[in-house]
């Protein structure tokens, strides 16, 4: 029989144990949300709820003082505590001094909250009394006259004592400033919760950017003018730069008196009185405090609200959105910024003797970031870094210990110290400029993601008139295309692309493909200036589970060759064909290989190469180890198929031999001293290189080479280029490129003039010839393959600028250039040729158009069988001898050689003529972007229409090279 159901008790302590683990939830719950409050809160997701300001309550025998931020400070919300009491400003020591006490400066000062504090002067020795000594702030004080200490004025202390504190960017909700000591404005720095440029006039209302409209200020929650009576224009210039604007111009002021007659303006009851070079606002000082007497009724007797007129710099002009492609090409300054992450910030680089080099961070500041970022075309500096925050650079330190008053043209013009001297490139000096609001980020957001870093890419695109959010299509989703989505976010680095993102639930109603066919080089600013579909759409795959998705990074890595090592170590080696079976199945030999007999001889162009992590994260293999291909014959596992391209280019730029290094074993071979190494392949460990570190590959390592076996004797020049499928993000791809300058003479090879890519000037860079950087590789690995990256007109078009056409055919099939190519080619001259070349070699659409004729002429050439048919292209331009080695400018240099006799290249001349001539007989229109003659889309399709290509069906096929660019 069973035993009869017994009662169920409840345990005594189970509704106290339940009780505490609410209790301990509830405490854990905000510091769950914290761990990802520092990354900041990207448009779409909740900002915490934030306390309104209210007017502090202070009795009446509290002494009254006014805080400032002053000092050495890298950006405007931190400084040295600077007290003004009693006529006079003093300092506040160090002593007893804590985070509720910064907590107390900084919320009187109207910034939400304290990030840090510093002691012992870290932002210079202040002057006058030290007034606050042994503070103690419980942090809820209003002001820091309420916190114990030794006394006003009583003090033991010395200004290598003086406190310094870091507040958050974000201002108090409602703030306003409240003067406390009426006879002293002058005296005051500015406080206010916000300052903003309104445009008036509708045609500026409709401009993006903002550039010219009233000042106004945010004062206890309220939008109000400035009486414009003492107005100057060093006050303009400091407005113009905070918003992102390098300098001001006049305006019609007659339209905006008429418009303050028509609408009575609300006057804020201070004047500015700025002197020009102040990065900030809050750095100007209160105007006199005769001008808020006659402001007090809310009016400005004799004046009108000031109105700025700013000019923005070259990449920012408003102009239609056609104009953008345009406006962001890359310009060869005296300065430039590298490893940033957005437009407007990275590493300063400045040229000097047709080299780029660094500046030291000994006493930078933000009056000479301000110099950087206005030569730049930006404005003010928002934040002047030190100590290689942002990425370390190669070369010379040019520059140490630079003063500049802020108002020089040029850093060059600041007075520096040109001995650097105990600088490294750990302290290599970076900036963050203030750029315009340029209003990407409302364009863009990323739904699903576990943090506000991450998720599912969904664009705001215009349907049926009406704007509305939907999905990008992630075939063809990659590296670039994920680092333009962080960037236009201002999200920092892509850390991972993804091309399914069904574990990311986004919005239901934007499953649906708005965006198609994207395809980044790498540098737009937002999505819609890469190439994509537009309005016709095709994406097989769908939306949805299947739409593209980022992971995005504030720090990323940058590798960069050591050129010095590749031109030290390389050497030549012959070895039989038995002792490269290990190679050869690796495919590290020439495609000549494959019919060579076991005794044949392989002649190798072998050299190390040392691979520096300069970043500010480590680089790790895409792959993780689960994936990882084991190698038999070497015993080891790749954790990338492809790590590096080996190439010997002819000095018109045509490959004449080639290899590829996959990732034998990423590890950190050395390392800068004070940094331990992280990975080890030893043991089947972590493979990857910690900033700091440098991986070597020995000459003696397996396809550590260039097979040189079918080379002739002659000037080249070979090219090493890391990560050559942007695998992995890093912070600046151009530094990934090597070159040298290479002479081999059939028994013995010179490496020389070995540098990075970008690191020397453009006339300099010129002497190089072929492609300059991995973009350009890219773009020309899409004209040879069968499945482009890039749609279909506009891969032609950037094929045709680099001489080749997309899709060669096999031997013996005919090809003609469809129709529907034709009504592009004119077009896309002006719009996408900054992208794909870089902008030093900038064709004009006759350059292009000269090209397309010369490739055309090389096909024709090679039909017709001309003299000019045969070598490695009709239109190869001879081997031109260095002009440096035979002017005898580089010592140690090797011998020049015998250039020999140029190839006959009539037949190639006279079918050139006969498609010039067809070409100039059509009419031409004027491009209104390009100001160039260029024929029109009918025309061009006449032209194309007319030449029937023929690939070359000879036994032995010829081969054709790119052109030299």
């Amino acid at each position: 029989m069973p035993a009869p159901c017994q009662p169920h008790h409840h345990h005594p302590h189970l509704p106290s144990l339940h009780g505490s683990l609410l209790l301990l939830l509830a405490l854990l719950a905000p510091l769950a949300r914290a761990q990802y409050e520092h990354m900041g809160y990207p448009p779409g997701y909740p900002e915490p709820e934030q306390e309104m300001y209210s007017a502090p309550h202070i009795p009446a025998d509290t002494p009254r003082i006014q805080l400032r931020l002053a000092g050495d400070k890298r950006k405007h919300n931190e400084g040295r505590v600077e007290v003004f009491y009693s006529g006079e400003w003093g300092t506040v020591c160090d002593d007893d001094f804590s985070i509720h006490n910064a907590q107390v400066v900084c919320r009187e000062l109207g910034y939400l909250e304290a990030m840090s504090w510093s002691p012992s002067a870290k932002y210079g020795k202040g002057e006058g009394r030290v007034w606050f000594d042994n503070v103690h702030c419980s942090g809820k004080e209003s002001t820091l006259a309420l916190c114990a200490s030794n006394g006003i004025g009583v003090s033991d202390c010395k200004h290598s004592e003086d406190v310094g504190v870091i507040c958050s960017d974000k201002r108090i909700p409602g703030f306003k400033f409240i003067n406390t000591l009426p006879n002293h404005v002058e005296n005051l720095n500015i406080q206010v919760e916000d300052v903003r440029i309104r445009a008036i006039l509708s045609s500026y209302r409709k401009r993006i950017p903002v550039t010219e409209g009233y000042v106004e200020v945010k004062d206890g929650g309220k939008w109000k003018q400035i009486c414009n009576a003492d107005w100057n224009p060093q006050n303009s210039r400091v407005i113009c730069g905070m918003f992102g604007f390098p300098g001001e111009r006049k305006y019609n002021a007659r339209v905006y008196k008429m418009f303050a007659r028509r609408r009575k303006p609300s006057y804020w009851d201070y004047s500015v009185n700025c002197t020009g070079n102040e990065a900030h606002l809050s750095s100007c000082h209160l105007g006199q405090g005769d001008m808020a007497e006659g402001k007090d009724n809310g009016t400005c007797t004799g004046g009108l609200p000031v109105v700025v007129s700013c000019v923005p710099g070259r990449a920012f002009a408003p102009t239609p959105q056609s104009g953008f492609r345009k406006a962001f090409r890359q310009e060869q300054p005296l300065v430039r910024l590298r490893g940033g992450a957005i437009v407007g910030e990275g590493r300063v680089e400045v040229l000097k003797g047709g080299e780029w080099g660094t500046i030291c961070d000994d006493h930078w500041s933000l009056l000479a970031s301000s110099v950087v970022c206005r030569e730049l075309g930006f404005g003010t500096a928002k934040e002047s870094l030190s100590g290689g925050r942002l990425g370390q650079g190669m070369g010379p330190v040019h520059m140490n210990e630079v003063q500049c008053s802020g108002f020089e043209k040029s850093i060059t013009e600041c007075l520096f110290d040109k001995e650097s001297l105990g600088c490294s490139h750990e302290e290599d000096a970076a900036v963050r400029c203030n750029v315009p609001a340029m209003g990407f980020q409302e364009q863009l957001r990323l739904r699903g993601g576990r943090n506000p870093f991450e998720g599912r890419v969904e664009v705001l695109v215009e349907r049926n008139g009406s704007l509305v959010w939907g999905t990008v299509c992630s075939e063809g989703w990659g590296t670039m295309e994920a680092m333009v989505t962080c960037r236009q976010l201002g999200l920092g680095f892509a850390s991972s692309a993804f091309q399914e993102t069904w574990y990311w639930p986004g919005d239901v109603s934007a499953d649906r493909v708005a965006m198609s066919g994207v395809r980044c080089s790498g540098t737009e600013m937002t999505l819609s200036h890469c190439l994509h579909h537009g309005a016709h759409l095709a994406c097989p795959k769908g939306g949805g589970r299947n739409a593209a998705g980022v992971s995005c990074s504030e720090t990323a890595p940058d590798l960069v060759l050591n050129p010095q090592v590749v031109e030290q170590t390389t050497y030549m080696e012959d070895r039989p064909m038995f002792m490269l079976q290990c190679a050869y199945e690796e495919d590290c030999l020439a495609s000549s290989s494959r019919e060579s007999p076991a005794t044949a001889i392989r002649r190798l162009l072998r050299f190390s190469s040392q691979i520096h992590n300069n970043g500010q994260s480590d680089f790790r293999p895409k792959a993780g180890r689960h994936s990882w291909v084991w190698h038999e014959c070497h015993r080891h596992y790749h954790s990338m198929e492809v790590f590096t391209h080996y190439d010997l280019f002819s000095l018109n730029g045509t490959k004449v031999a080639e290899g590829h290094k996959a990732s034998f074993c990423l590890e950190d071979s050395e390392c800068d001293e004070g940094i331990d190494k992280r990975y080890e392949c030893a043991n089947f460990g972590e493979q990857g290189i910690t900033v700091g570190c440098w991986d070597t590959y020995r000459h003696d390592i397996d396809c550590q080479w260039v097979d040189i076996s079918d080379i002739k004797p002659g000037d080249y020049i070979f090219q090493v280029v890391i990560n050559p499928n942007f695998e992995v993000p890093e912070s600046d791809y151009s530094n990934n490129i090597m070159k040298c300058r290479c002479r081999y003479d059939g028994n013995r090879v010179w490496m020389y003039s070995c540098h990075n890519g970008g690191s020397l000037s453009s006339e300099s860079e010129q002497a190089f010839p072929g492609l300059l950087n991995n973009q350009a590789e890219l773009i020309k690995s899409s004209c040879d393959s069968s499945a482009p990256r890039t749609p279909p007109a506009d891969g032609l078009f950037a094929c045709l600028a680099l001489g080749q056409f997309p899709h060669q055919p096999a031997a013996g099939l005919r090809w003609t250039p469809p129709a529907r190519y034709s009504p592009y080619i004119p077009r896309y001259i002006p719009r996408y040729i900054p992208r794909y070349i870089p902008s030093r070699l900038q064709p004009s659409a006759e350059v292009v158009q000269d090209r397309f004729v010369r490739r055309v002429t090389q096909q024709v050439a090679l039909e017709l069988g001309g003299p000019g048919s045969s070598g490695v292209g009709a239109d190869a331009d001879p081997p031109e001898a260095d002009p440096s080695v035979s002017a005898g400018l580089l010592p140690g240099t090797p011998p020049p050689l015998n250039p020999g006799t140029p190839p006959d290249d009539s037949g190639s001349k006279v079918a050139q003529s006969q498609v010039r001539g067809a070409l100039r007989s059509v009419s031409t229109e004027e491009d209104d972007r390009s100001r160039t003659q260029t024929p029109s889309p009918a025309s061009w399709g006449r032209s194309l229409s007319e030449v029937t290509l023929v690939q070359n069906t000879d036994p032995k096929p010829r081969v054709l090279g790119p052109l030299s660019l």
